[in-house]
């Protein structure tokens, strides 16, 4: 992968994962960040790799072929699109954006300008997941009905974003790509503890026009931490837990009807061995792969723009109550 020239604007709390990840690829080049501890945390983890308080630097470089952007939220659509339009390949952090309408925008300008466009949904390279997809595609579990999700943990508690926008979207992601589809309408309900109008604890329902249902609670006031997945076949049933040692377990459990009267069948749970790579180190790898050969990314602008569109609605539907809210005018 050496050749390319890739700079991190921001290294904070994740952003020093990407330093780490990219400097031992060979292709860090640059880390910008306007904090005096992401600096000293990009020193400590790349000392060899240069360093600087201003973005406009990455843009201005003619030696920087591309950028990673792990810088807040708010930020994204401003880097993404001065990035874009000073002709660099593009992988910015989720959310891609805090509007669907500027994840569009910056679908479409990185289409004009023949930029790639990348967002940073973590799991949709993690190999629990890419061997969940082929359980699915394979009929391994029999039709999947519903997958829910939780993701909490005690912090890291942010006052830009609630807890939906921060933890969610890398849920939303994946069962979109389960799914393969998007929802016809969304609930979402919650509470805000800690700040005004910012929730920390929300719980999103999605419903599908399959019939499928999917639900994810996310929480940042939880006692311990907890990332699990579960998928619900007709078949069997499996269950991703990342906090787990055994990461990826599939259930021979599903309920036949006898005479009428449903029967459970109990006929034991296998851990599924997994290749042990780390899910950051692959979505490096993938962006490097796709800024050489220009082929679109696994998770491009416009899956990026469905998360989003999701996660919009889902905020309508906890600003409004929790009353139901439909996706592209369905």
């Amino acid at each position: 992968m050496k050749g390319q020239r890739i700079a991190l604007l921001g290294c904070g709390y994740w952003g020093r994962n990407w330093a780490r990840n990219l400097s031992e690829l060979g292709v860090l080049a640059l880390v910008c960040d306007p904090e005096k501890e992401g600096l000293e945390r990009a020193i400590e983890t790349a000392p060899s790799v240069s360093v600087g308080v201003d973005f406009e630097r990455a843009f201005q470089s003619r030696e920087i072929d591309g950028v990673v952007i792990a810088s807040p939220a708010e930020t994204h659509y401003r880097l993404a699109r001065q990035a874009i339009e000073a002709g660099k390949d593009v992988l910015v952090e989720k959310p891609m954006t805090l509007d669907s309408k500027d994840g569009i925008e910056l679908t479409r300008l990185a289409t004009d300008s023949g930029r790639i466009l990348m967002v940073g949904h973590l799991l949709e390279y993690h190999p629990a997941i890419l061997r969940l997809q082929e359980l699915i595609s394979a009929g391994d579990l029999g039709p999947v009905n519903y997958i829910y999700s939780n993701r909490l943990n005690f912090g890291k508690i942010r006052t830009e974003e609630n807890a939906l926008w921060s933890f969610a979207p890398h849920d939303i992601a994946v069962i979109l790509r389960l799914f393969g589809d998007t929802p016809l309408d969304v609930t979402c309900s919650g509470g805000n503890y800690l700040t005004p109008e910012l929730a920390d604890v929300t719980v999103s329902c999605l419903r599908f026009e399959s019939g499928k249902r999917a639900h994810i609670f996310v929480s940042w006031l939880n006692p311990f931490k907890e990332q699990k997945l579960v998928v619900v076949g007709q078949s069997r049933m499996a269950c991703f837990e990342d906090t787990s040692n055994n990461k990826l377990a599939l259930y021979d459990q599903r309920v036949d009807f006898l005479e009428g009267l449903p029967v459970l069948q109990r006929n034991g749970c296998q851990n599924l061995g997994l290749l042990e790579k780390e899910p950051l180190r692959e979505e490096c790898i993938h962006f490097l792969e796709c800024m050489k050969t220009r082929q679109q990314p696994l998770t491009d602008g416009a899956s990026g723009v469905r998360v989003l569109k999701v996660l919009e609605a889902c905020q309508k539907s906890l600003e409004n109550g929790g009353g139901p809210v439909s996706l592209n005018g369905r």
